[in-house]
């Protein structure tokens, strides 16, 4: 794989991790039309420096809410900072289980199944369509809603269903305030992807035997780059009531994605 086609993949990425339009279904829809016939492992190393570029954007972005966490936690402070950490770890649970009892069915659906991958995007959208219909709301983020939102997140797993637009939007669906569960949405991510790489290296399952260094630079800094646009714009967008927008895109693209695997 070249260094254009990992900023191709890096700035798609940058974009879809954020934008609720599902950034593993359009990787695997780009890895179809590019016909790439790297290996697995060579596909996994870009995957995971992809992802590293989208959890380090977040960290940029949300600095500062971050900081504010690991001080009261470092002093042992209680108060919101503790109980946001704790609802952090009461999401990732699903995930953390779906990923270690089913890694080799979850490795099975990105082997280039569109289909499935259209019909998630479809899944997506009208969750998008039906969050955008909810009025105001200023409810708290419980415990309970918290691990619902964990939920979905493990079904997010699925390529085609957008993991920010999928918890956001039942955040949204359950009266919590947008901004509050925009933010939720992009902090609680970033244990289960710092996670999943340490776990990558740790099995050691990468290697750069067949993958030059550059095109991955290229890939993590044109992520890490786009992912920062993308993620202010998607909480501004979130706060506005503008998701069916996106509902409309994964209408179109799922629907496409489909026809073509006819």
């Amino acid at each position: 794989m070249n260094a254009l086609e990992t900023l191709i993949l890096g700035i798609i990425q940058g974009l879809t991790e954020f934008l609720p339009v599902s950034s593993s279904g359009h990787l695997e829809l780009v890895k179809a039309i590019l016909g790439s016939d790297y290996e697995k492992q060579q596909s996994l190393l870009i995957t995971i420096t992809l992802h590293a570029g989208t959890a380090f954007s977040t960290l940029f972005v949300f600095r500062k809410d971050i900081s504010l966490i690991l001080s009261d936690l470092i002093k042992f402070k209680k108060g919101k900072s503790l109980s946001f950490s704790k609802k952090i770890v009461l999401s990732m649970i699903p995930a953390v289980l779906f990923g270690l009892f089913f890694e080799g069915f979850i490795a099975s659906l990105f082997e280039g199944k569109i289909a499935l991958v259209g019909t998630m995007l479809m899944i997506t959208a009208m969750l998008l369509y039906l969050a955008d219909r909810v009025d105001e709301n200023k409810k708290e983020l419980s415990y309970g809603t918290a691990f619902s939102i964990g939920l979905i997140q493990a079904l997010a797993i699925l390529p085609g269903i957008s993991r920010s637009g999928a918890t956001i939007a039942l955040g949204v669906l359950l009266k919590i305030d947008r901004d509050k569960v925009a933010r939720f949405s992009f902090l609680m991510v970033i244990p289960l992807i710092l996670g999943s790489i340490a776990k990558s290296i740790l099995d050691g399952n990468l290697t750069q035997e067949s993958t030059e260094l550059f095109p991955l630079i290229i890939g993590f800094l044109s992520a890490f780059i786009t992912g920062i646009f993308a993620c202010r714009w998607m909480v501004a967008l979130v706060k506005k009531s503008k998701l069916k927008y996106f509902s409309f895109y994964c209408i179109m693209l799922g629907g496409l994605a489909i026809l073509s695997s006819l």
